[in-house]
């Protein structure tokens, strides 16, 4: 939220989503185990806001120039030059090339390495409903042993939730999806019960697996990656989109007050580098923290998840 006010479109975010100003730890029949003060935490920088991606992505475009949108499928350099290949068969030569298109990158897969996503060993149902949260300015986690749920308000009445399981990876069909949620999470408390009847039709329930990438690929050249192009993540420190975020910001910073590309591209990386590794790191001590044994996981988070969530995130107060 702190980039997208300095780019201008915070407010228009802001509006469209939820505030939102604690997160809880809760076991599964919902008893509280840890309550964070998320306005204390960030100390004013910036509001935490709950939006739906459709609502995100329709502030983002609002305030885009309407330039020509189409898709790149490859990547080439030579002579100080990067020529783009679209999905129109058209071929465009530049300067400089950004990756921001996602974990699947065609642009790192074609023009850096051929790094594949690895299975996170869970699998997550996601899904947006129309109910109101029994905490509407709070993001809770539920944990149960081999899985969690999570509610979070995205305003307009709107609650998004998503469910993980640890397991292998498998493929569950559309039809009969809403039925083996409600299963799955059946022996969670009333306010994840009522989420999950509140939703209306199998088809708006996304089910997918948790995939990362096991190493993190910057810049080739003049081709440069940001967001999950370069560094996808476990997302259990809901940071991947906020890293996307700061990258673009900081990128277009240094290509602004560097006197060549090379030089921007190579003081972003060093200035990203650190804070991504952090993120990283934090992200896959949270998904073991996740799966410890119940009763030594709920103990830690009664004893010491208030400081633990502050040692977590603080570092992320500083500028990007």
């Amino acid at each position: 939220m702190r980039a997208l006010y300095d780019l201008g479109v915070g407010a228009a975010v802001e509006e469209a989503g939820a505030a939102i100003h604690r997160f809880e730890y809760r076991d599964q029949q919902g008893s509280l185990l840890c309550d964070i003060d998320l306005d204390d935490l960030w100390g004013g920088l910036a509001p935490f806001v709950g939006i739906t991606r459709s609502r995100l992505h329709n502030a983002l475009l609002d305030h885009a120039p309407s330039e020509r949108r189409r898709s790149a499928t490859s990547v080439r350099q030579q002579n100080g030059q990067v020529s783009v290949t679209f999905d129109d068969a058209t071929v465009v030569d530049y300067d400089l090339v950004i990756g921001a298109d996602g974990i699947n990158s065609a642009m790192r897969h074609s023009g850096i390495d051929h790094c594949r996503p690895v299975y996170g060993g869970q699998m997550v149902w996601r899904s947006i409903a129309p109910v109101t949260s029994a905490s509407p300015h709070a993001v809770q986690l539920w944990l149960g042993r081999d899985r969690f749920f999570g509610l979070c308000p995205v305003g307009a009445g709107l609650t998004y939730g998503f469910g993980n399981i640890t397991g292998a990876r498998f493929r569950d069909p559309t039809a009969g999806r809403r039925q083996r949620l409600g299963e799955a999470f059946a022996d969670f408390g009333a306010p994840v019960r009522d989420y999950l009847t509140a939703i209306a039709d199998d088809q708006d329930i996304h089910c997918s697996p948790i995939e990362w990438l096991p190493n993190v690929a910057w810049r080739n050249g003049r081709l440069v990656l940001i967001g999950d192009a370069a560094h996808a993540m476990p997302p259990m420190m809901g940071q991947g989109g906020c890293m996307a975020i700061e990258d673009a910001l900081a990128l277009g910073n240094q290509l602004r007050r560097a006197d060549n590309i090379a030089t921007a591209l190579d003081t972003f990386v060093a200035r990203r580098a650190p804070r991504i590794n952090w993120v990283r790191q934090q992200s896959l001590a949270l998904t073991n923290l996740i799966q410890l044994p119940v009763d030594v996981r709920n103990h830690g988070l009664q004893e010491r998840g208030t400081r633990a969530f502050y040692d977590r995130y603080r570092p992320l107060t500083d500028p990007a």
